[in-house]
């Protein structure tokens, strides 16, 4: 089920206006099957406890000057469509339980990355998408 979501989530992610030129630009085409891999690891660790991932996810986020949060509600609106497609309702609200604290934590890392205030930074509200 997380490769499904994986795979059917970042299909989306490269044809989305707002999404695919960030994605597309920052993965080069020959380097998306090990992205998918690494982002299926991560997902297996983030909800199964399996370990498979030992990665740092935030610095290749903080080196896009571009990302904000218009990016991050897109993003978790296309996986929102995504889970709810794919799986069981309740994995799906698992799924956007820890996408919308992974969403949160990046954006005030990026703030604060970027000398911002992040007392501004409020959690995006999934109803809000």
């Amino acid at each position: 089920m997380i490769a499904s979501v994986v795979h059917g989530f970042y299909d989306e992610i490269r044809k989305d206006d707002l999404l695919g030129p960030i994605f597309n630009g920052a993965i080069a085409p020959q380097d998306w099957p090990h992205h998918l891999d690494k982002m299926c690891a991560f997902w297996s660790a983030t909800l199964l406890r399996s370990g498979r991932y030992d990665g740092r996810p935030l610095p290749p986020h903080l080196a896009l000057p571009e990302l904000g949060e218009e990016h991050f509600r897109r993003w978790l609106a296309l996986f929102r469509a995504t889970v709810h497609e794919l799986c069981p309702p309740d994995v799906a609200v698992l799924f956007m339980d820890r996408a919308m604290r992974i969403a949160h934590s990046f954006r005030l890392a990026i703030a604060f990355n970027r000398g911002e205030d992040t007392v501004l930074v409020r959690p995006i509200v999934e109803e809000t998408l």
